[in-house]
């Protein structure tokens, strides 16, 4: 920060609208039959992902572009050539312009260029919006001065954005190691360890939960999962909820709940490859269950149950008695149909404990690899906002 200090000291700074300091381009419309799917110059169109690819190119590297239509607002930097078509408008800069200087200042003003997104059937923001943001030029009488300031600005930001880059790339080796040992780790011989299927009488028991809906959920009162919640909220285990439904509603339905050493795991959902996945409660108090869920009480470490519903070994095995249909489900038979290898207590608990590290490095948001991330993601936009506040 000190060289960038020094840069600015007693620097001017002059506004201009982005019409004025540079030439907002409009791509050119190709048609589906000239594009490939591999090879060549991505071609943007009205989103981030690329349509497909093109022989040519009409943008050089190291060039900011904003999408009009369909995704409109969204604002994209290249640092290689590519082809814009003709719902994208690129920046092509002076001199004494900076490009990703420009593409970093506009994302600061990502949320006020979105609002003036016409919104119809296909989503549109005009040439004539873009081109009145204000854009401020440190230094304007002296251009040399001026692109070693917007530079300096840039490479700061540049470290900021590869730092997390690196840590998501981080992020995705581990889950994958993580799902691979999840694999290995709960796979055994039969000659090794007993495997009995999760409904038998002497393994343990499904039971439904009982129907209750969004409008009986309130901010406190009796723990409650939700059949919705299981996708979006919860993990291998909770010992906390994220609703709760009044205890007269309770004693109303006679809703049933999940004790503390249960598995919850979710019975209905569009997805199929999501089905059966459950979390293990380790809350004090019993947590009411919908009815789109079951729980299951056995002796066997329910962490170690938790994780081997999240296997392929035992989606293979349940995917065959799912119906399917707008929302797909499976009931108690089907799931007390997958066999599950039961080694002894002390191995469940071996296992248990490597997987929680895994799953701490790669789903905590309080300390592993997606805090890193998020705090690096902030700290990013801090900067970004400091240094580009002239």
């Amino acid at each position: 920060m000190s060289n960038l200090e020094q840069l600015l000291e007693g620097v001017g700074v002059e506004w201009k609208t982005l019409g004025e300091l540079v030439k907002l381009q409009r791509g050119r419309r190709l048609v589906k039959k000239q594009l490939k799917e591999t090879g060549g110059y991505a071609v943007y169109q009205n989103s981030m992902t690329p349509l497909g690819y093109y022989t040519e190119n009409n943008v050089k590297a190291y060039s900011t572009f904003i999408i009009c239509a369909g995704a409109a607002g969204e604002i994209g930097f290249s640092d290689v050539e590519f082809w814009a078509a003709d719902d994208v408008h690129y920046c092509i800069t002076p001199d004494f312009v900076n490009n990703k200087f420009i593409y970093y200042y506009l994302m600061t003003k990502k949320y006020k260029i979105s609002s003036q997104v016409r919104r119809a059937s296909i989503p549109r923001l005009s040439k004539r919006v873009l081109e009145k943001i204000k854009i401020p030029i440190p230094c304007p009488d002296n251009p040399e001065k001026s692109l070693a300031i917007q530079k300096e600005i840039v490479r700061i930001l540049d470290n900021f954005t590869e730092l997390t880059a690196e840590l998501t790339a981080e992020l995705t080796a581990r889950k994958k190691q993580y799902s691979y040992y999840r694999e290995q780790l709960l796979r055994f011989r039969e000659s090794e360890v007993k495997h009995l299927p999760m409904g038998d009488e002497s393994v343990g028991k499904f039971i439904r939960g009982k129907r209750f809906v969004k409008t009986d959920m309130i901010s406190e009162g009796v723990p409650c999962i939700h059949y919705g919640e299981m996708y979006t909220h919860y993990d291998t285990w909770a010992d906390k909820t994220k609703s709760f439904v009044s205890r007269e509603l309770v004693e109303k339905k006679n809703l049933r709940r999940a004790e503390k050493g249960d598995v919850v795991l979710v019975a209905a959902g569009e997805t199929i490859e999501d089905i059966g996945q459950g979390t293990a409660w380790l809350g004090e108090e019993g947590a009411v269950i919908h009815d789109a869920c079951f729980y299951y009480k056995s002796d066997i470490n329910p962490k170690y149950v938790a994780y081997f519903t999240r296997t392929r070994q035992f989606h293979d095995q349940i995917k065959k008695h799912i119906r399917t249909g707008k929302i797909s489900a499976i009931n108690a038979a089907g799931l007390g149909k997958a066999v599950i290898p039961i080694p002894p207590l002390e191995e469940q608990e071996r296992i248990v404990n490597i997987l929680d590290k895994f799953d701490t490095l790669t789903t905590s948001i309080s300390e592993g690899l997606p805090r890193e991330i998020e705090l690096r993601h902030k700290q990013y936009e801090y900067y970004r906002e400091q240094l580009l506040s002239f």
